[in-house]
């Protein structure tokens, strides 16, 4: 049996931001033309006028500022309210490999290593572009990576259950060294005509390395892993390949972009995440009080809160629980990597820390890392 470990992480951020004001010039523009379009309807009663956003109401709610995205053209132009990205060929890499192999550079320039001592690719996101061949496989290809590659979802908490796998086959041999990788193009799932969520996601890239630990100088051994899932359907995304056959498979329906019911899934959510880390600690003989870091997933600042708040059983000291949503809004499941990536440096050996993602699911999980 081998011991797993995080030797380094990498981000790729997109090209484009997009601030609250913009975001909030775009959809009441959006609003106006929908509610001037159907004013008989509103006077009569038998519509509702679509309401204004406003930066104050995002910032409240979410605690966002800003996020990135591949296309801001077509997310911001009233008309269209949806990302425009070019249509590749099949010779070509796809965008998520794109993004995908942009992260795993850099994780690898920071470990020193190259994609040819990487044994397994795992490509782990909230949505793939296609059905198949594996991105992950297309990945593996364009890295030069050896070994064998697969896709997984199971969306926001989709890091930790990669790591997850990656970390077990490590530890049982069948594999040295591994990426997990999360490609998320969020904003191609999201309802940007929707005023409760068309501020929340945000699109990045996420790679996180893990080696053998005798094989590396240093890093955050992997100490443990607890993941588990609840099915809810609070948080769903019903398109898919079977949409063309059903009869009105290719009307714009509202349930083939992301949705949520967000009261039940803070009502439900919440104690759920908690119980869980705490649960993870107490089987491992850990104290809250013992980690210097709670990476968690980056979906609203009052989530995490709330859950750093019940974790360490007080508020959340300086770093102890670091937000990055203020910059890059909802990632899916890179969130917690890149709070990892930007919030992990400064710990000294013996540090413990725990990575955790939860959502679409329900899904949650947990790693609990020590720093050498």
């Amino acid at each position: 049996m081998f011991t797993p470990a995080i030797t380094a992480t990498g981000v790729y951020v997109p090209p484009h931001t997009i601030t609250n004001d913009e975001l909030v010039v775009a959809f009441n523009a959006y609003a106006d033309r929908v509610n001037a379009e159907n004013a008989e309807a509103i006077a009569a009663g038998t519509l509702e006028a679509i309401p204004h956003s406003s930066s104050e109401f995002i910032l409240k709610a979410s605690g966002i500022e800003s996020r990135y995205v591949m296309d801001k053209e077509g997310v911001l132009d009233p008309a269209r309210m949806y990302p425009r990205l070019r249509q590749r060929s099949d010779d070509e890499p796809g965008i998520m490999a794109e993004m995908g192999v942009a992260a795993c550079k850099t994780a690898l320039g920071k470990a020193g290593r190259s994609g040819d001592e990487v044994d397994l690719v795992i490509c782990a996101a909230s949505n793939m572009e296609r059905a198949y061949p594996a991105i992950a496989v297309e990945i593996q290809k364009l890295i030069g990576a050896r070994g064998f590659a697969f896709d997984m979802n199971v969306a926001c908490s989709s890091a930790t259950f990669g790591i997850q796998a990656a970390a077990d086959m490590i530890r049982a041999g069948s594999v040295r060294r591994a990426l997990v990788v999360n490609p998320e193009i969020t904003s191609g799932h999201l309802e940007w005509r929707d005023r409760d969520c068309h501020f929340i996601f945000g699109d990045v890239a996420t790679a996180t390395l893990i080696e053998r630990r005798e094989d590396a100088a240093h890093g955050f051994e992997i100490r443990s892993i607890r993941c588990a899932t609840e099915f809810s359907n609070n948080i769903r995304n019903n398109n898919g390949f079977l949409r063309r056959n059903r009869p009105d498979g290719m009307a714009d329906r509202r349930d083939m972009q992301f949705m949520q019911e967000g009261r039940k899934v803070f009502k439900e959510v919440l104690p759920m995440v908690s119980a869980h880390i705490l649960h993870h600690l107490g089987d491992d003989g850990i104290d809250a009080g013992a980690l210097k870091r709670l990476w968690l997933h980056q979906a609203n600042k009052t989530m995490n809160d709330f859950i750093g708040r019940k974790v360490l059983g007080r508020d959340p000291e300086g770093n102890e629980q670091p937000n990055i949503l203020q910059e890059f809004a909802n990632t899916s499941s890179a969130g917690s990597i890149i709070a990892f990536d930007r919030f992990s440096d400064d710990l000294a050996p013996g540090d413990l820390g725990l990575i955790c993602s939860f959502g679409a699911g329900y899904s949650v999980g947990s790693v609990i890392v020590e720093r050498f």
